[in-house]
């Protein structure tokens, strides 16, 4: 029976879920699937972070509730790291708070701030979160198309040209989960100008802030003069230093924006566990050489990614930072779609990978590619693709015939 519930009605079949379930039949069966799909970082947390954790759940005081705008210490942190990163003075109590990784921040965020009928400029594609938060919340999206050859501007304008009411925030997310394109600091300059322009609220997800290749670290919309007066930045430690099941992120900017977001958490929860905290707090105030070395191992990864999979037949651009391909469908399975292409792909290269449908309909000549297996996992893929590459005609055949 199909729920009639008015928020479950909003939303649509999720459509990862069906290469999900292939994917968990085809490993019931004993298949050896390598799993590039989901952005879920294979390496251990740092040990440094995690003796602080063991070290604190030690003591019994920690053990009650924490507070959910985040404990002094870790607000603090996350401000130092604001100010060594991007040279940008944070307050720590009314300009950051702590939340359950960067998601949750940015769905409650939307329940705080969204009234019946408020129209959100979304990208497409996009994390599904960014849309989908302020469509549990009963926003409207408008959504406009991003990727490349795509001018940002000239879409964003028309979407707000089009727009009836008048949009009321606008969400980014560079480096961009799934297409992880970048920008630079003149790109936030001219947000800031027309969200001010427009009278819109900024919402920025810097998730992968410190996953980059290029030795071009990504910059923050905090940075711009003038930004915080209409701008709230999402983080999160989950790839920064491999925990992400540990869900600790923030949000961080416009004081109104922070305190509605503190306001409704208080309604919601109790923080994160309090080891957790204190070990995120040494992991923003301790070595970094960590993230120096995760930074190294994706580019690794990517490299190998890159002329592997080239070497059997599907270009795909390298990516500059994140951890994640954005991939061209192959020309002779484009005509499928990313959804139909993923489960073939997983069904004759024991490949699995996101489908670009997943992150909205212009993703649909895409699907995204995770680097959360080792380089010689990788290149099992490669080879695993190459022969299915070979046998196109035979697989869209029986495809077909079927």
């Amino acid at each position: 029976m199909e729920p009639d519930f008015h928020r479950i009605k909003r939303l649509p079949p999720y459509v990862f879920e069906q290469v999900n379930r292939m994917k968990a039949a085809a490993r019931a069966a004993g298949e050896d699937i390598i799993d590039l799909g989901m952005g879920n970082p294979d390496c251990p947390t740092p040990q440094h972070i995690v003796d602080k954790l063991v070290e604190t759940v030690r003591d019994g005081r920690t053990h009650r509730y924490s507070t959910s705008r985040g404990i002094p210490g870790l607000r603090r942190a996350n401000a130092a790291y604001y100010k060594r990163r991007f040279g940008v003075d944070i307050d720590p109590e009314t300009e950051t708070i702590a939340t359950l990784g960067s998601k949750e921040g940015l769905a409650n965020l939307a329940m705080a701030i969204t009234a019946p009928g408020d129209v959100i400029l979304s990208p497409n594609p996009s994390y599904p979160i960014h849309p989908y938060g302020f469509i549990i919340a009963g926003a409207v999206i408008r959504h406009f198309e991003v990727g490349p050859g795509i001018d940002f501007f000239a879409a964003l304008e028309r979407a707000v040209r089009h727009c009836i009411p008048s949009p009321t925030c606008l969400i980014l997310n560079f480096p961009s989960n799934p297409t992880a394109m970048t920008v630079d600091l003149e790109f936030y300059k001219e947000v800031v100008r027309f969200a001010k322009e427009h009278g819109m609220y900024v919402l920025s997800d810097l998730a992968y802030a410190e996953i980059y290749f290029d030795d071009v670290p990504p910059p923050s919309i905090l940075q711009v003069e003038g930004a915080r007066d209409i701008a709230v930045e999402f983080t999160s430690l989950s790839k920064t230093y491999s925990m992400p099941g540990w869900r600790i992120g923030f949000a961080t900017g416009n004081k109104k924006l922070i305190g509605a977001l503190t306001r409704i958490k208080s309604y919601l929860d109790y923080g994160a566990f309090t080891p957790i905290q204190v070990a995120a707090t040494a992991a923003l105030n301790g070595p970094q050489d960590c993230v120096e070395g995760f930074r190294k191992l994706y580019k690794q990864r990517r490299d190998v990614m890159i002329s592997s999979f080239a070497a059997a037949g599907w270009v795909i651009p390298a990516p500059s930072a994140t951890m994640f391909a954005w991939a061209p469908i192959p020309e002779p399975f484009r005509h499928l779609g990313s959804l139909e292409f993923s489960k073939l792909l997983l069904q004759e290269a024991k490949v699995a990978v996101a489908p670009g449908l997943g992150f909205g309909e212009h993703g649909d000549s895409f699907v995204r590619i995770a680097m959360v297996e080792n380089e010689q996992r990788i290149r099992q893929a490669a080879r695993n693709i190459k022969k299915f590459m070979a046998n196109a005609p035979q697989h869209l055949a029986s495809r077909e015939a079927s």
